[in-house]
């Protein structure tokens, strides 16, 4: 419960954050600090028994036959990850307090920054690879809404959009690559999958495998090529840079290299793909970055160098590779949170971060340029700091034999040529901000900022002081931790003295501060005028992915669209039905499925004669279709009516009711929505005449046979012997496991529930979809009066001149009005009977709900729109609101309690007066299919209706945000 309490919290947090008002910046800090604090000190709590080399897990069975088991697992990892995750979390919520403006909609801020956090928390902490999927993704989704807060901003949509795409595509090749490691393993916990490292490196799709989880990988650390985006998400406000760049974000790629190491890595094919990319990304970021003239594009690019560094750590395919890479990734987290934080604070207190614009700041803000010119040191790898200790352990890794060839040997001089421009970079944000003549022409004149605006900066370097100078009773632990999780428990030797003499490594690090001093000096006048070499600015990684968007999601899509698409309903349901026939003739085709489907015996003659109606019904709406559509629709209901009966027939209650109430609120709805259908052209052409008839005998063909395939496949069905039916399992168990004698409304809420949540998901969605569309639907105004409906008005006026034919409608319809509104109570009543016998009797949520929608219908249509809503008051937002809440909740409760999602509990309870009555949790996950269909099916009807009001021009109630604005023209 440890973990599941230090995941849900961020996202608890991020729900209430969201609803707090706009002025409360201090309640909301404080509840963002607080959430990131308390999930901390869990951590914190978890330590003593995850250093004993245990691992704490949390299972809860959800469908483990097919790997679907929620699992949360933390071993030393795990556990490093989670504490930078939350620790520094709560140092970004302390900085951003005092950064983002007064005027911001920060509720909204702290609550994305929230719900990142437990997103990445669900990332270390999933023990099951499609759970951490899920959460993989949702830091992209958080990303792109913390990344495009400032959305006012071009270059924030942009960036926003770019990180998104790259990421998400990413997700989606790892998530592939998840499949197969199931398809391979079995099974998709990660404890399985990390015991199966030869059964995946042995099997013929592992170069897939490989390839597609280090796609995954390399986007979201933003490796060569596709570390262009990170630069571009710089447009976030700085406590959002400083978090997912150097512990969060931008760190789930490398974790997830080394968490898969074991399985993955010691092969050729890893040292090659993982180590190569990491190589030239770490070159290729040192080298841009020396060139930036933004600050965060100069820690952006440094971001980039230094994953890249990590990942050929990782990539060099050893157990000490890995151990120097953990450390890395702890040392780096801290030196460039507290430099972008610096940065942020030049930022705030000079208004720019334009480093040709910045000079001499050391002489208004010496503690913050103490403070940012440290970590700047510890990210150069000067000695006595953090930076320094995992960088030499890097330069040891290199200097070893690999694989001999000429990359291998040639490998400490490269990286040596690379920290170079390293210590360059950082020689720049160093000297050209923090020295030389004071600054002029600032927006603002700078000044220390607030104490504990400085605060999360002066923690994070006293960190790389403290572990730089006495690494052996600071980080040694943890990092022992985090490699046994990693590599067993037998380590590699590796020492964290800071003294370890004259070695090679240290040489090389002497070489490459000396280099990038030189680099520096003979540099510095172009810095300020250059950009970088002309061809890498051409070869823009921006460029290149804004033509691909370009060409495939335009060009291509326009292709697609003008070929293939059509804005009509008819063609794409002709399409739809004849596909769905051809793959209906394939298996028939292939297995010969030729079988005696004829019903045996006598047909009964009623049950005939009732079909013979039915059919006829069907045939005549067609028919009329052409001619009077609403003479269709009665038709149509007709056939609908004789299937009801059929259903009843063939004792199949649960489906009549159903399909009764189904067909008259639908009857309803098209009748609502007749008038807006286009009109039947009279005194066409006889061509036009020829071709329309060729159009609907077309149609007509492929309604009768995609009928008769459905009807043989329903015939095949019942008549095929189906030894391995599970429908005798559902009658047996039925009352026994669901507690409940109707078997059917068991399955949808028991056995099936999930599946019944999916759609009453998609049934909300969809209601609100009709909604969207219609409430900027604008009708066109009412017609002028056919001649001859006008000279029929006239003949009836004529002889009744006393009696007008509008008066015998008023009374009508008044006489219509009392009788609906007198059925409202009934119809009431009949639905909260239907709902509460359903799990014994013929009944249900759905029917009930459905019946409960045409008890409203009846009042829209007696009363009227405006009535109903300021009588009644229907809110149907809030009863799909309700209804989902019910049912996630029956489903939530159950695995609290132990049990797999949705599981259901029956018993007996005595009541008063009444008796024995049976009592099943199930009624709650009912109840909230009942509250969610009848809200659904009420807000199209308001839609609808309301369109009613604005054809006639009847200003609308605009109660709970449901009523559109309306143009100026049409309010009279």
């Amino acid at each position: 419960m440890l973990l599941l309490a230090t995941l849900v919290l961020p996202f608890a947090g991020s729900c209430i954050a969201a609803i707090l008002p706009v002025n409360a910046r201090n309640m909301e800090a404080w509840l963002a600090g607080t959430i990131a604090l308390v999930a901390l000190s869990l951590m914190v709590a978890a330590y003593p028994s995850i250093e004993a080399g245990g691992v704490i897990q949390m299972r809860a069975s959800w469908v483990k036959d097919l790997g679907l088991e929620f699992v949360l697992r933390a071993d030393g990892f795990a556990w490093t990850f989670a504490v930078l995750i939350t620790g520094i979390g709560f140092l970004v919520v302390l900085y951003a307090r005092y950064y983002m403006p007064p005027n911001d909609p920060v509720p909204r801020f702290f609550s994305f920054l929230l719900a990142f956090m437990g997103a990445m928390l669900g990332i270390v902490l999933s023990g099951n690879l499609l759970q951490m999927i899920f959460f993989w993704e949702l830091t992209s989704l958080f990303s792109f809404l913390l990344i495009s807060y400032w959305h006012q901003n071009a270059a924030a949509r942009d960036g926003a959009r770019i990180a998104l795409t790259v990421t998400s595509a990413g997700g989606l090749c790892l998530f592939a690559s998840v499949l197969l490691i199931g398809h391979i393993v079995g099974s998709y916990d990660l404890d399985r999958v990390l015991a199966s490292g030869s059964v995946i490196r042995s099997h013929q799709l592992y170069l897939p495998i490989l390839i597609l989880m280090l796609l995954g990988a390399f986007t979201k650390s933003a490796q060569f090529p596709f570390h262009f985006w990170l630069p571009h998400a710089m447009a976030a406000p700085t406590p959002v840079s400083a978090y997912l760049h150097s512990a969060t974000m931008v760190k789930a790629g490398v974790f997830l290299l080394v968490r898969l190491w074991p399985t993955m890595g010691g092969t050729n094919e890893w040292l090659w793909l993982v180590g190569s990319v990491g190589l030239v990304t770490f070159f290729l970021g040192a080298f841009l970055a020396v060139f930036q003239q933004d600050l965060k594009g100069l820690l952006a690019y440094s971001t980039i160098s230094h994953l890249g560094l990590i990942t050929l750590l990782t990539g060099l395919d050893t157990p000490f590779g890995q151990i120097a890479a953990i450390f890395h990734i702890v040392n780096h987290a801290t030196f460039k949170a507290s430099l972008f934080m610096a940065a942020g604070i030049i930022d705030h207190e000079t208004g720019t971060r334009d480093i040709r614009r910045l000079s001499g700041l050391y002489a208004f803000m010496p503690i913050t340029a103490t403070l940012a010119m440290v970590a700047a040191a510890a990210m150069a790898g000067v000695p006595l700091l953090n930076g320094f200790l995992s960088k030499e352990m890097f330069f040891a890794e290199t200097i070893e034999i690999h694989d001999n060839s000429f990359v291998d040997r040639a490998l400490p001089y490269i990286v040596t040529l690379a920290s170079t421009f390293t210590v360059a970079y950082s020689l720049r944000f160093i000297r050209d901000v923090f020295f030389g003549p004071p600054p002029t022409e600032l927006p603002r004149i700078p000044h220390e900022p607030p104490l504990l605006m400085r605060l999360p900066a002066e923690l994070l370097v006293l960190a790389c002081v403290i572990v730089g100078i006495a690494p052996s009773f600071t980080v040694a632990p943890i990092l022992e931790t985090a490699a046994r999780a990693v590599l067993g428990p037998s380590l590699p030797e590796y020492s964290l003295a800071v003294w370890h003499g004259f070695t090679p490594e240290l040489l090389m690090s002497l070489v490459a501060m000396v280099g990038g001093l030189a680099v520096y000096l003979m540099l510095r006048p172009h810095l300020l005028t250059h950009e970088g070499p002309p061809l890498l600015r051409r070869v823009n990684g921006k460029r290149i992915f804004d033509w691909v968007l370009v060409t495939l999601s335009w060009r291509l899509a326009r292709w697609l669209e003008v070929n293939l698409g059509t804005r009509r309903l008819q063609p794409q349901l002709r399409l739809l039905a004849g596909i769905a026939f051809v793959a209906a003739l394939m298996p028939l085709y292939a297995r010969g499925l030729m079988i005696d489907i004829l019903p045996r015996g006598q047909l009964d003659v009623a049950f005939g004669l009732l079909w013979t109606v039915g059919i006829a019904c069907a045939l005549g709406a067609a028919f009329q279709a052409k001619f009077h559509r609403l003479a269709a629709l009665i038709l149509l209901s007709g056939a609908g009516l004789v299937t009801c009966v059929s259903f009843v027939w063939l004792s199949a209650p649960d489906l009549a009711l159903t399909q009764i109430v189904v067909e008259t609120v639908t009857t309803v709805l098209l009748l609502l929505g007749l008038r807006w259908l286009p009109k039947r052209f009279a005194g066409i052409g006889p061509r036009k005449a020829a071709g329309f008839r060729w159009h609907r005998g077309r149609d007509f063909t492929m309604a009768l046979l995609t009928g008769l395939g459905l009807a043989t496949l329903a015939l095949a069905a019942m008549k095929s012997p189906a030894p391995h039916s599970i429908s005798g399992y559902f009658v047996e168990n039925g009352y026994t496991k669901g507690g409940g004698t109707n078997v059917v409304n068991v399955i949808l809420v028991d056995f099936r529930g999930f599946d019944t949540l999916g759609e009453i998901t998609v049934l909300a969605v969809v209601a609100l979809t009709v909604y969207a569309l219609l409430r900027r639907f604008r009708p066109a105004s009412e017609s002028i009066p056919l001649p001859e409906q006008q000279q029929a008005q006239d003949v009836y006026d004529h002889v009744h001149p006393d009696r007008r034919k509008g008066d015998i409608e008023k009374e009508t319809m008044a006489t219509a009005a009392l009788i609906m509104g007198l059925l409202f109570p009934v119809i009431g009543v009949a639905a909260i009977f239907l709902l509460l016998r359903g799990h014994d009797l013929p009944g249900g949520g759905f029917v009930a709900g459905v019946t409960m929608a045409a008890a409203f219908i009846l009042q829209y249509m007696a009363r009227g729109t405006l009535w109903v809503e300021t009588r009644l008051r229907i809110l149907p937002v809030r009863w799909m609101g309700v209804g989902l809440l019910l049912g996630g909740g029956a489903g939530i409760v159950a695995c609290i309690l132990g049990h797999p999602f949705l599981t259901s509990y029956f018993a007996y309870a005595e009541i008063p007066l009444i008796g024995r009555v049976p009592v099943a949790s199930a009624l709650a996950f009912d109840i909230g299919v009942f509250s969610l269909v009848t809200g659904a099916t009420v807000l199209m009807l308001i839609a609808i209706a309301h369109q009613s009001l604005r054809r006639s021009n009847t200003l609308l109630p605009r109660e709970h945000g449901l009523s559109a604005p309306r143009p100026k023209d049409e309010v009279k």
